[in-house]
């Protein structure tokens, strides 16, 4: 499956922006989907993810501010993120998991100031 992710900007802090995924066929029977992102100079970390069955995993700091959401009919994921801070800056990547193999978007950078 190809990702494609969008939404990313430079927002102030405080501010919200909505990053979408669009997967080149059905996610339906795909067993996790979710968003990573990279600061610079930090490693690739986990932001949120969704089962096949709904159950939905936060990292602490997303916990009460992102939002992970999908449209199965429309082969969609998005994450919601409000309340940003500069420390969310980086590139936030879309992923799916299915029987053992990972398909990773693009990235959309996502800049916030302070």
């Amino acid at each position: 499956v190809q990702l494609q992710a969008s939404g990313g900007g430079l927002v102030q802090a405080g501010g919200s922006l909505r990053l979408s995924c669009v997967a080149s066929r059905s996610i339906f029977s795909i067993s996790y989907m979710g968003w990573y992102r990279q600061a610079p100079g930090k490693q690739r970390e986990l932001v949120a993810r969704i089962s096949g069955g709904g159950t939905i995993e936060y990292a602490d700091f997303a916990k009460g501010r992102f939002t992970i959401s999908r449209d199965i009919a429309k082969n969609i994921l998005a994450l919601q993120m409000n309340s940003v801070e500069p420390e969310d800056t980086g590139v936030y990547y879309c992923y799916s998991y299915k029987r053992g193999t990972s398909h990773w978007g693009q990235g959309t950078q996502v800049t916030v100031s302070s």
